[in-house]
């Protein structure tokens, strides 16, 4: 219910801001350019898709999953044939059966988490949404109500989009794409974000969900990946800009082919058929990326209307209008619309921060606190739209606001960090 009612916000806001701007400010083509605009029309003022385009790039994302989700789940069906995922389980038993009590000892859910997890965490989009998907139906199968989302699926979900990333390559390569003095200044302040933002939705879901934190076991893995993180910094810290992309590199798309070489060697060892096992699992995210379909329609044409009927800018004018009548610094508002749009659309964040690097300077504070927004979290209403969506959760109960509140503090902790880092 909570999903249908702010989709149906972004409908009626996105419209009535843009028949103020057509009937009262003469922008009479801005209905035609919401719903037929292409952002590559150079008469397109906007420069965004409208309604029809959107609706392509939905299903053209969808596609561009097939492949990719065939690829994962195919493999993931060979690990758990060899029982590597069951192993997985068992590593990641004594942290996450304090934070899933529901999930029964040994659970293959367990395991499809920890390798979401890892993904994300070393950046590997690619690879992070089959694992995470492939988590959400073993959940589901847990689930009793199938309609309605389980506590278990809510703690995974605001975990997952809390973003945890040890190095956000992607910020670092479009700010040196952009001729920053030094691409890799938003480094740590990325990493300390996401970590906060992970906590704060760890801590958020754990006291909706009764779940005591103060225990031996979940301050002993926190702890130890405090001291990961720290351990990373200072390694990090001492490389140059090339060192860096590097490094990121063997460690990511590393991580990648070592999985993959022990999957297939585990396979071998178990004596499984693993190309039929593949198959298997290939099949599988076929269907996955075929189901998803609809609800990323919904939600990608509901948060084009946003950004085209201007909804975005009135937004930010408001804001900067307000903290100016107070009289505090207003150079964070110029980074905001990174952090706005990054809960509705990744792609769209990205290019906000590009566009705030050549209006501002690739050095400036905006610049450089827009960065750390991109590198912050995930995003929301695309994680929501696609997750629930294809296990056919309707009903997300309270995993919206949770994941925004996670949002919340992202932001406000990007903005502090950001004024002790950059001044």
């Amino acid at each position: 219910m909570a999903l249908s009612r702010i989709w149906a916000a972004f409908f009626i806001v996105a419209i009535v801001v843009a028949s103020i701007k057509c009937f009262f400010f003469g922008q009479t083509d801005i209905f035609n350019w919401m719903v037929i605009g292409k952002a590559s029309d150079p008469a397109n003022p906007l420069k965004l898709d409208g309604l029809i385009e959107t609706c392509w790039v939905a299903v053209e994302i969808c596609l561009r999953l097939v492949g990719i989700l065939a690829l994962f789940m195919g493999l993931m069906s060979i690990a758990e044939k060899a029982g590597g995922i069951r192993l997985l389980s068992r590593i990641v038993a004594p942290f996450f059966s304090k934070l899933f009590p529901d999930i029964p000892k040994g659970h293959p859910s367990m395991g499809h988490m920890i390798m979401n997890f890892s993904a994300n965490l070393l950046g590997l989009d690619n690879a992070a949404t089959p694992f995470g998907l492939k988590a959400m139906e073993s959940l589901q199968e847990l689930n009793p109500n199938k309609d309605v989302a389980s506590n278990a699926q809510i703690m995974f979900l605001c975990l997952h989009a809390a973003g945890l990333n040890l190095i956000p390559v992607s910020v670092i390569a479009i700010r040196a794409s952009q001729n920053a003095s030094n691409p890799t200044d938003v480094f740590i302040p990325c990493l300390i974000v996401t970590f906060t933002g992970t906590m704060a939705a760890m801590i958020i879901v754990s006291i909706k969900q009764k779940i005591n934190l103060i225990q031996p076991i979940v301050i002993a893995w926190v702890l130890s990946l405090s001291v990961v993180i720290a351990a990373l910094v200072l390694y990090i810290t001492s490389l140059s800009a090339s060192g860096i992309a590097s490094f990121s590199g063997v460690l990511s798309n590393g991580l990648i082919l070592f999985v993959f070489l022990a999957v297939i060697l585990g396979g071998l060892y178990k004596k499984i058929d693993i190309f039929d096992a593949f198959i298997e699992g290939a099949k599988g995210g076929f269907d996955t990326a075929v189901r998803i379909v609809p609800y990323l329609v919904g939600m990608l044409v509901a948060i084009s209307l946003l950004r085209t009927s201007g909804t975005f800018d009135v937004v930010i004018g408001a804001i900067k209008y307000f903290f100016a009548m107070l009289g505090t610094d207003t150079r964070f508002v110029e980074g905001l619309p990174t952090a706005l749009i990054r809960p509705l659309s990744g792609g769209a964040a990205r290019g906000m921060m590009v566009s705030t690097m050549q209006t501002y300077g690739p050095d400036s504070f905006a610049s450089k606190l827009s960065g750390v927004f991109q590198g912050a979290s995930d995003t929301t209403f695309y994680v929501i739209a696609v997750y629930f969506g294809s296990v056919s959760v309707k009903n997300t109960r309270y995993a919206i606001g949770a994941m925004l509140l996670a949002d919340s503090v992202c932001v406000l902790t990007a903005i502090s960090v950001a004024y002790l880092f950059f001044g």
